[in-house]
């Protein structure tokens, strides 16, 4: 199932307000893959559908979740933390990006006039379903929503100079999300691939993610309470590089779609 936020059209189906932002399910269940059928509501705990479905085709794609927070994992792939010259940590590290960093397909990412190198870091983002702490890795699946694609957009220059990555990893746009949340489970041999301009820069599967999903759950709540909408950017293969003024960037995550997004100077 795929799970996305969108604008409804001024007249939306009976039962759903046209012209607001709402959740809703891809397809209507049955034999329509090209529309969606709106929730009354959010899409934790039991969904709510309305009935009737609004085409797919014309409607403005939302990230699919807002969340209350955003924390990331580095260096959690051995090839992207030897392209950065470091060892692989021995346990997950974290980092914390601001809500205000998201934005959706098809949402520009603006390149700010502080930095001189803003990278591409495509990654699978973990979408929290529920309240929760200190989530046994075993249990992990029972607190996840799903998953969608992510750029953890980064300053590089930035990130070196302040030793720290807050302001880095932080700007407006910084992190796009998307198009949707898919709530299927994921092979360990479903590849993330970033493109930029059509060009292949990223490729690896999720099974050389250092700290996989269930750990990255377990250890992230046991430091903070996670709430549902959170999302857990799980770390970037190697070949990371700067995006330019103009760039089209993809990520591409098997099993869930692509996530595109265009590149501009704020």
């Amino acid at each position: 199932m795929r799970i996305a936020r969108f604008s409804l059209p001024p007249d939306g189906p009976d039962g759903a307000p046209g012209g607001r932002v709402f959740a809703g399910i891809e397809g209507d269940g049955v034999t329509e893959p090209e529309v969606v059928r709106p929730l009354r509501g959010h899409p934790f705990g039991d969904l709510d559908l309305v009935d009737g479905t609004v085409p797919l085709a014309g409607l403005r794609m939302l990230p699919p979740v807002l969340p209350s927070k955003i924390v990331g994992i580095g260096k959690n792939y051995a090839g992207h933390a030897a392209e950065m010259g470091s060892d692989i940590p021995e346990s997950p590290l974290m980092f914390l990006k601001p809500n205000t960093a998201v934005i959706g397909p098809g949402g520009v990412i603006r390149l700010p006039e502080q930095s001189q190198q803003v990278d591409f870091e495509a990654e699978l983002a973990v979408v929290i379903g529920s309240l929760c702490r200190n989530v046994a890795a075993a249990d992990a699946d029972e607190v996840i929503l799903g998953y969608t694609c992510a750029n953890d957009v980064t300053a590089r220059d930035l990130q070196r100079a302040d030793g720290q990555w807050t302001r880095a990893k932080g700007f407006d746009t910084f992190c796009p999300l998307g198009p949707w949340i898919q709530t299927d489970p994921l092979p360990d041999a479903a590849a993330v691939t970033c493109e930029v301009n059509g060009d292949v820069r990223q490729q690896a599967p999720l099974s050389d993610l250092v700290h996989g999903v269930p750990e990255l759950v377990e250890y992230v709540s046991s430091v903070m309470t996670l709430l549902p909408g959170d999302v857990i950017l799980t770390g970037t293969p190697a070949g990371i590089g700067p995006l330019a003024d103009g760039d089209h960037v993809k990520v591409t995550i098997d099993g869930i779609g692509s996530l595109s997004n265009e590149v501009s100077l704020d």
